[in-house]
């Protein structure tokens, strides 16, 4: 009801606009004339002036739905509002003529009857913003000194004038007072010396510097900078630049990536966050296609393995951010799977989810839970993925990563899933280790359970390091850091490939709506491309300069030589492999497996591992692989295997 009443009322505001024209215009256009209202019937006047109102008041209820809050106007408004007046003019015009042939009205009133209407009706729907977004005061020329120093602390926005437009109106129309906007740093030359909103546009990023001095000298030094893109796309920072920011006390902030987007749909100014350190490495970010996403999840059931880890908790946020249907969270950690159930209910309490604590190599147990949830989709993230670790227990490797994976597959079949997905890694690629190996078993079970007809679809995406994941280099690095050094790597020419938690889960998801489609049943495995490998001593550098400090001097930089298993870099494609694209950023690796798994296959190895056996699991762990790889059976394998000792 009061929604009702609102819109007469700017409906009624409106009438009343067009009549004030009207008249005003009347009364200009007579003047003009040399004649005078006293020669014209004031019956007259006002019937025509009641005319004109009516016929504008229809029209503004015809284009009502057109038109936003006057608090929110903009300049799409102002040409629904020309529509509405040029329309208006020209049916009194017609409805005046057929009644006398248009006797008594001026000409020229007709001409800047439309032109008041316009003004009138966009100037107060303006007033009205203004007032809104207190525009008013930052017109201050007799604002006090002390005034002045009072405002709230100094921002600094990094990024192009039409994202700094958005976010500063964004700004004004919450009343949001955290920050006080001091200046603009933009991407382009030609934009330096405009205004936006009122806020100076000081330099170009190349002179950042420059333009941080300029705010010195006017005692207007940011205490924070907002960075309006992401810090990767912004060419020209480097991470002593960043350090020395840093060091000066200044926060580093950003909007919320596209990634986080979803949970704040109702929201009119995105929350500030933070900048993690990996969002600053030198990288350029990865952006998939969100509507195959949103098509896929949104309101269908979903379960997620190792839904505690780095990975698996991320894709929760995300399939959740789609609105699936449920959730559920499916761990063998029991702080890991309370830390993300209660993290679900906090942020999405419309989802509704089950956490279930257990462990994938419990074949019974695991069909009992998927024969209750009956999932649509099947994340299989859980895995033992530390490589020194699984060297130490390849055992524990094989149960995990091989067994876990044959059982999740199985129950996701029994139960009638309609997908099923593998999380897979680069260390799958001509594996020299055992943690390797056991996943590139894990990517030839999926392959097993090719099928021909109806059934659950299996798929498998594989991707390199995964910045910011527990146990990677970046919050080893960043502890080490903090700790004064030194920074440990185990070789100078180590290179990896990088990726952040959010694309990778991205990545699985796309690569998972890229399997939906089209009538293929055959297991598929994919990968993304992931541009050049990053050498880890030059991340390590960066990392340290991006603390402030300097390395070598500040904090040392120690090698410790290549661990067990460890490779120098780490390949996307096995020598026996070939990908072709298959959507943008993500590839669709082609293999012809020499060997297809059997429960034969997998019932001796779980034999071992069961019996603690460790040699004879490596042994046979890593035949098993050669022979996926196209190696002569029984030859030895063509790998660097490191046994204990």
């Amino acid at each position: 009801m009061e929604r009702v009443a609102f819109r007469a009322q700017t409906v009624v505001a409106d009438v009343a606009l067009a009549a004030l024209a009207f008249a005003l215009a009347f009364i200009i256009a007579r003047s003009q004339a040399g004649l005078t209202l006293a020669e014209l019937p004031g019956a007259a006047f006002i019937q025509l002036t009641a005319m004109y109102g009516t016929i504008a008041g229809l029209f503004a209820l015809l284009f009502r739905r057109e038109l936003s809050p006057w608090r929110y106007v903009s300049i799409p408004d102002a040409l629904v509002l020309s529509r509405s007046a040029l329309l208006t003019v020209g049916v009194f015009l017609l409805a005046v003529f057929v009644l006398n042939r248009a006797q008594g009205v001026p000409r020229s009133a007709l001409f800047m009857a439309p032109l008041f209407q316009m003004a009138f009706s966009m100037g107060v729907r303006v007033a009205r913003r203004a007032l809104h977004e207190r525009a008013l005061e930052s017109f201050s020329p007799l604002k006090t000194v002390t005034d002045r120093l009072s405002q709230a602390p100094t921002l600094l926005l990094i990024g192009p004038p039409s994202l700094a437009d958005t976010y500063l109106r964004d700004v004004a129309r919450s009343h949001d007072r955290t920050y006080t906007p001091v200046g603009i740093v933009s991407t382009e030359k030609r934009d330096v010396g405009q205004q936006v909103r009122g806020v100076c546009i000081l330099d170009t990023l190349e002179r950042l510097d420059e333009a941080l001095a300029e705010l010195r000298r006017w005692n207007r030094y940011p205490r924070a900078i907002l960075f309006l893109e992401e810090p990767a796309r912004l060419k020209g920072l480097t991470a002593d630049q960043l350090g020395r920011l840093k060091n000066d006390g200044i926060r580093l902030l950003r909007l919320p990536s596209i990634v986080e987007l979803p949970q704040h749909d109702s929201v009119t100014l995105l929350p500030m966050r933070d900048i993690n350190i990996e969002e600053l490495l030198a990288r350029d970010p990865i952006e998939l296609d969100r509507g195959a996403i949103a098509k896929l999840i949104r309101g269908r059931r979903v379960l997620i393995t190792g839904a505690g880890g780095s990975i698996g908790a991320e894709l929760c946020r995300q399939v959740a951010a789609f609105d699936c249907a449920h959730l559920t969270l499916l761990d063998i950690s029991e702080t890991s799977l309370f830390e993300i159930e209660r993290e679900m209910r906090e942020t999405f309490p419309h989802i509704p989810r089950k956490a279930i604590l257990c462990d994938v190599r419990q074949a019974a147990r695991l069909n009992a839970a998927f024969k209750t949830e009956k999932p649509d989709l099947v994340f299989h993230a859980a895995a033992l993925k530390h490589v020194s670790v699984v060297e130490e227990h390849p055992c524990e490797g094989v149960l995990t990563n091989v067994v876990g994976t044959w059982n999740v597959t199985e129950a996701a079949k029994a139960c009638g899933a309609g997908q099923m997905i593998l999380i897979s890694t680069d260390k799958a690629v001509d594996p020299t280790n055992v943690m390797g190996a056991t996943k590139r078993m894990a990517e030839a079970v999926i392959q097993a359970q090719q099928s021909t007809g109806k059934g659950t679809r299996f798929s498998a995406v594989r991707f390199g390091n995964v910045l910011g994941s527990a146990g990677s280099v970046v919050p080893i690095f960043k502890s080490q850091i903090e700790r004064g050094g030194p920074v440990t790597i185990t070789h100078p020419e180590m290179q990896r490939f990088f990726m952040t938690i959010p694309e990778a889960a991205q990545l699985v998801l796309h690569a998972t709506a890229t399997s939906a489609e089209g009538e293929r049943r055959d297991a598929r495995l994919f990968l993304l491309e992931m541009g050049e490998p990053v050498r880890i001593l030059d991340l390590a550098r960066q990392m340290i300069a991006l603390s402030g400090r300097t390395p070598g001097r500040d904090i040392d930089i120690e090698i410790t030589g290549l661990r067990p298993g460890e490779k120098l870099t780490e390949a996307l494609l096995d020598e026996t492999e070939s990908a072709v694209p298959c959507a943008p950023k993500v590839l669709e690796v082609i293999t012809n497996s020499a060997l297809r798994v059997t429960p034969a296959h997998l019932a001796h190895l779980e034999a071992l591992a069961t019996r603690g056996d460790e040699q004879e699991v490596r042994g046979a762990l890593f035949s098993l692989v050669s022979q996926v790889r196209g190696e002569k059976p029984g030859a030895a394998p063509n790998l660097r295997v490191i046994a204990r000792g």
